[in-house]
């Protein structure tokens, strides 16, 4: 059983803990169990309560009215919204709802609906990321389970995989290598990567996750990419990445070497003359770049 706090349910469901408190007194539409020292805390049926609430709100139903639907109407009038809701927020409302269900059907058809609309790098930007973002700090305290992302990763994953592969243009732009080392587990990110560079013409060679250094560098040499792209976000946590890129620049001189993720931040890089660091996804996609 998962328990959630205020500040928790504040932060999957966008609503303030201000106003779930008001909601509580003023119209008893949410009733959150209380600790022996009077803490309020919420179990996974109040969030999708919650949640649902939201979306209708959201959307322009006054709190009052839905504090008179009965349950069934709520959910009625959720599934109507969710498939008619093109307003970003609401899209991102409609992906938990459907997370906490494990609903595929309800998760694809969003994800498929903006997609066919807005293509894909404007799903990711708009929806796809505030949707991730939203749930990420959640999965590190336990709020939320590990079939909740294994259930989203899956779908995502494999909604790049169909977009990359529908990209049947011919390259003539660089080439570029994209991989992610060894320790590396975010591959969502070197997926959409992957899209963004194939969309805008380059010659992309992924080589997958948890690559050994010795690889890129046998890759380099017979293909002599222009740019080499990875990611360091669960990699080097504890050790020093200095000495990583140190190796990789002084073997790659001829290839320009982007490199993005938590651990380019928070660590205190020198990086060489061949190698930029990224701050965000938008960044990488600059094709002044490469």
């Amino acid at each position: 059983m998962v328990i959630y706090s205020i500040k928790d349910i504040e932060k999957l469901s966008g609503v303030k803990a201000h106003t779930l408190r008001m909601w509580e007194k003023r119209y008893d539409i949410v009733t959150p169990r209380r600790t022996e020292t009077n803490i309020r805390y919420y179990l996974e049926e109040d969030l999708q309560k919650i949640l649902n609430i939201a979306l209708l709100n959201k959307n322009g139903i006054k709190i009052s009215k839905i504090a008179s639907m009965k349950p069934g109407e709520i959910s009625s009038k959720v599934a109507e919204i969710s498939e008619i809701d093109t307003q970003h927020e609401g899209q991102v409302d409609g992906l938990m709802l459907s997370m906490f269900e494990l609903n595929e059907t309800k998760f694809s058809r969003i994800l498929n609906k903006h997609i066919e609309s807005e293509g894909m790098e404007e799903t990711m930007d708009k929806v796809i990321y505030p949707f991730l973002d939203r749930i990420s700090s959640m999965w590190f305290t336990g709020s939320i389970k590990g079939v909740h992302e294994s259930f989203v990763t899956h779908i995502i994953r494999r909604k790049l995989h169909v977009v990359i592969d529908q990209l049947k243009t011919e390259p003539t732009g660089s080439k570029c290598i994209i991989y992610l080392p060894e320790g590396e587990t975010q591959e969502l990110s070197l997926l959409y990567l992957h899209f963004v560079l194939k969309h805008r013409g380059h010659d992309v060679i992924n080589l997958g996750t948890n690559v050994a250094i010795i690889d890129v560098l046998e890759a380099q040499s017979i293909l002599q990419a222009k740019c080499i792209f990875t990611f360091f976000n669960d990699s080097f946590t504890d050790m020093d990445l200095q000495p990583y890129l140190d190796n990789l620049s002084r073997h790659v001189t001829d290839c320009k070497i982007c490199i993005s993720g938590y651990q380019t931040v928070s660590q205190q890089l020198e990086p060489k003359d061949n190698v930029v660091i990224l701050n965000s996804i938008n960044d990488l996609t600059d094709a002044a770049i490469i």
